[in-house]
C-alpha cells in the first residue's frame, strides 16, 4: 500500500484533501468540547492536509509509511516516517490521538495495541474507518473492547468512532 501513497504522493492532496479536511472538522469540533490543548498524533496523517486544521489548538506530531506523502506537506508540525503498529514513542505520551481513513490498512489488533499504549489513560480517541473495508466490523468490535464508552457518528464513506 506504501507504494501506491508514495506514487500518488504530489496529487495526494488533490485526490482527498477535501474529503480529509471535513472529517477533520468533524472531529476537531467534539475534541474542543473536551478538550482545549495537549499533545496529538495523527495516525497515518499523510501530507498533514488534514492534520494542519489541528495545530492551532493542539501540539500535533504525524506518523506516515509513506515517505513522499510526509515530504508532500509543508506544515508546521513534526512528521515521522513511522508505521501505525509499532509507534516510536514512549508510554503515555499523548492526549489526544487522531486517524482518518488509515487503519483499515493495518494490523487492527497491533495497531491497536500500539495506540492504547502511546496514549494517556484519559486521552481522547478519534479514528475514521471506512465504511466499505471488511476490517470495519473487526474494528468496530476491538474499539469497543478497548474503548467501552465508544460513540460512532456515520460520515459519507466512513464511521467515526470517539471514545469520549
Amino acid at each position: 500500500m506504501d507504494d501506491y501513497y508514495n506514487e500518488i504522493a504530489l496529487t495526494y492532496n488533490e485526490l482527498h484533501g477535501e474529503e480529509q479536511k471535513k472529517k477533520a472538522n468533524i472531529i476537531l469540533k467534539e475534541l474542543l468540547k473536551q478538550k482545549k490543548s495537549g499533545r496529538l498524533l495523527d495516525i497515518g496523517g499523510g501530507t498533514g492536509i488534514a492534520t494542519e486544521l489541528f495545530i492551532e489548538h493542539y501540539d500535533c506530531i504525524l506518523i506516515d509509511p509513506s515517505e513522499r506523502l510526509l515530504d508532500v506537506g509543508s506544515y508546521k508540525m513534526e512528521k515521522i516516517l513511522a508505521e501505525a503498529e509499532q509507534l516510536p514513542f514512549a508510554e503515555s505520551k499523548f492526549d489526544i490521538i487522531i486517524s482518518l481513513t488509515a487503519l483499515h490498512h493495518t494490523e487492527l489488533e497491533k495497531a491497536l495495541s500500539e495506540l492504547k499504549r502511546v496514549a494517556k489513560s484519559d486521552a481522547l480517541v478519534a479514528i475514521s474507518f471506512l465504511k466499505k473495508s471488511v476490517k470495519l466490523e473487526k474494528f468496530r468490535e476491538l474499539f469497543k473492547k478497548d474503548f467501552p464508552k465508544t460513540r460512532e457518528i456515520e460520515e459519507d464513506k466512513d464511521i467515526l468512532f470517539f471514545n469520549f
